[in-house]
């Protein structure tokens, strides 16, 4: 047995250690509300969604081989350097996957991931992890668990500033009124207050780096670029982050999460409450927005928020929260929800796992219902610790 199928085993066993794993799905425990809010419950979900994908593995996709993707703090500080660099080596890449006819400003590669997330998300997730192995990071991509951090963000190992971090808050910025947020007037109004930054980052590894794309400015009369090539031209400034604790502590929670996994049975309920979306929730904030405000600066940005080295480890948390949710009761959580256009705006077709997500040539197409299994093998591959 491999080192990694050793370590992997050991978390399950360590969560269950009674558990069969050649069975079917793993029974979901009841949790006290001590366990809910301190976290315990989320990890031992996950470890019952791992347990679950144990049954699942195929095609080239073993427990030899799986990628393992972990908190930022389950890192060791050698290996929050080696991602670190593994990122900046795609930074220092150039484009050569974007057309600078049709977006002048991408320069470098990173330039050109940044300016496609207009995708499905875990295909996205995917693309980018694929990228960071071919700079030297074998393992999955990271993730922040929010709950951990509802003091602040900016006393969090993932933004103190260090070298071991993703670099610190903006500059403190005074005097500044708070955001009011209301997606396109349907639902009700969200008022967040300023974070601990808002400028340029301080210090840490990306402290130098330039944004060149963007921004568009969101407006709820203008949820859409106004002309199809609007952000797209070079722009080059500093990263602005603006840490903040209140999203988090009001919507990112350990109780917060763990309550939209458990409470959800169909992926309409589950992703529309995620996502804020105002055909299933009136509340125009939530867990998938109230991440985005937590870092705050461009990456409250719907079309350049993956410029921030932050984005990645937020969504990979993201991508936990579903994969959880889906393995928890696997066979019957294989649908997808949505239409081809933003809300729907303008009515457009509804997506079924027949679709075709292709975002060459970073990374070929791919059926969405070869995307259900995140240890099938065609093409992922992965679990979360």
């Amino acid at each position: 047995m491999g080192a990694l199928s050793t370590y992997l085993l050991s978390l399950l066993t360590a969560a269950f250690p009674f558990m069969q794993r050649d069975g079917p799905n793993l029974p979901i425990p009841s949790f006290t509300q001590e366990e809910i809010d301190s976290g315990a419950a989320l990890r031992r979900l996950n470890g019952i969604a791992a347990a679950n994908a144990l049954n699942r593995y195929g095609n080239n996709c073993t427990a030899a081989n799986v990628k393992v993707r972990r908190e930022w703090r389950a890192l060791s500080k050698d290996e929050r350097r080696q991602y670190i660099k593994a990122v900046k080596c795609i930074m220092d890449k150039p484009n050569t996957i974007v057309s600078q006819l049709e977006v002048p400003g991408a320069k470098m590669l990173y330039d050109a991931i940044a300016c496609l997330f207009l995708v499905f998300h875990r295909y996205y997730l995917h693309a980018f992890e694929r990228e960071l192995g071919s700079c030297g990071w074998e393992q999955g991509v990271p993730y922040w668990e929010w709950g951990l951090d509802t003091n602040g963000p900016h006393l969090s190992p993932v933004f103190d500033g260090s070298d071991t971090s993703l670099g610190s808050d903006g500059a403190f910025i005074p005097n500044r009124t708070a955001a009011r947020l209301d997606l396109l007037g349907f639902q009700e109004p969200t008022i967040i207050p300023p974070g601990t930054g808002g400028g340029c980052l301080m210090k840490g590894p990306f402290s130098d780096m330039v944004v060149r794309l963007g921004p568009v400015e969101v407006l709820p009369s203008q949820p859409f670029p106004s002309a199809p090539k609007e952000g797209r031209e070079e722009n080059p400034r500093c990263l602005q982050r603006d840490l903040n604790g209140d999203p988090v502590r009001r919507w990112n929670t350990h109780r917060n999460v763990t309550e939209l996994i458990l409470k959800y049975n169909t992926i309409r309920e589950f992703q529309g409450t995620m996502e804020g979306d105002p055909r299933v929730t009136r509340e125009a904030f939530n867990t998938h927005q109230a991440a985005h405000g937590a870092i705050g600066g461009l990456a409250m940005n719907p079309l350049f928020s993956p410029y921030d080295p932050a984005f990645w480890l937020t969504h990979g948390m993201v991508e936990r929260l579903y994969w959880i949710w889906q393995l928890l009761d696997f066979d019957n959580r294989q649908d997808v929800w949505g239409t081809r256009t933003f809300l729907n705006i303008p009515p457009s077709p509804n997506i079924t796992v027949e679709d075709t997500i292709d975002i060459q040539p970073l990374i070929g197409p791919v059926k969405i219902k070869d995307l259900m299994n995140p240890v099938g093998g065609t093409p992922l591959c992965y679990v979360y610790s």
